[in-house]
């Protein structure tokens, strides 16, 4: 048993509460959306699901701190939950079921645990440090997944979200040079692609412009799995504001790729 695997336990507990709350509102006529100054969307259920995380901590873990996209982002103090009540909440609000609640935990500089779970897909992933990556719905009823073995860029399935951001970082002739060389391009997005990735479905995902909210939940299940989670300049873990995940036998290829 893993020294995390309790609050891996509690993760799932907390993602049962957020799934309840984010299905019973997906496709709501009366879900009210609000614009943030980022231009991004907010939804009731976005709020509500990351207060319900919250009240779950609290009576938990009074004591760690939390980091959480709609209600507020505290330092580290040791022991710290990164949240992302819904992430791919334009998917939400247009009835795509594309969108997941993210649930990772921080203790010192790594991240050692976290949820993924997509309840339109009916889907979820899960890993804590040392006791490998798993999908299903909780720890009785799951099966240990683990990257591909996918050598070669010019066999590899690549996953974008989008080409825009890539233009603001300056290098998007360089990702459309890596679209041409590899064997399959798909954009599933957000989080999805990085769950892919994990379970050796995708080969390659990456985004120029990231939140740690965005990826610190998705850091434990790739690594787990065998995988590999740096920036875009080789930085290992969700620091850098941008993400690449691959099976990490391609991370090197793909790295000098984009530089």
């Amino acid at each position: 048993m893993t020294e995390f695997y309790d609050d891996l336990i509690h993760a799932l507990e907390y993602t049962d509460v957020a799934d309840e709350i984010s299905m019973n509102r997906f496709g709501a006529l009366d879900l009210h959306i609000d614009t943030k100054p980022d231009n991004t969307p907010v939804t009731d259920a976005d709020r509500a699901v990351e207060r319900a995380i919250r009240n779950k901590i609290a009576s938990h873990n009074p004591s760690d701190s939390i980091y959480g996209e709609e209600l507020g982002k505290q330092e580290s103090t040791g022991r710290r939950w990164i949240i992302d009540p819904i992430d791919g909440t334009k998917n939400f609000v247009r009835g795509v079921p594309v969108w997941a609640t993210l649930i990772g935990l921080q203790v010192g500089e790594d991240l050692v645990a976290s949820v993924v779970s997509a309840p339109a897909l009916g889907m979820r992933w899960f890993a804590a440090q040392g006791a490998g990556a798993f999908m299903g719905t909780d720890m009785n009823n799951a099966q240990q997944i683990h990257v591909s073995k996918v050598s070669r860029l010019e066999d590899a399935s690549l996953s974008l979200s989008s080409l825009s951001g890539w233009k603001e970082r300056g290098n998007r002739d360089k990702v459309i040079d890596l679209t041409d060389q590899v064997w399959r391009l798909r954009g599933y997005g957000d989080f999805w692609q990085y769950m892919l990735v994990a379970q050796g479905a995708v080969d390659i995902a990456a985004e120029p412009e990231l939140d740690l909210y965005d990826m610190a939940a998705l850091v434990p299940i790739i690594t787990e799995a065998g995988g590999s989670f740096t920036d875009l300049n080789g930085n290992p873990g969700p620091w850098g504001g941008c993400g690449l995940a691959t099976n990490g036998l391609l991370h090197a290829q793909v790295l000098e790729k984009l530089q």
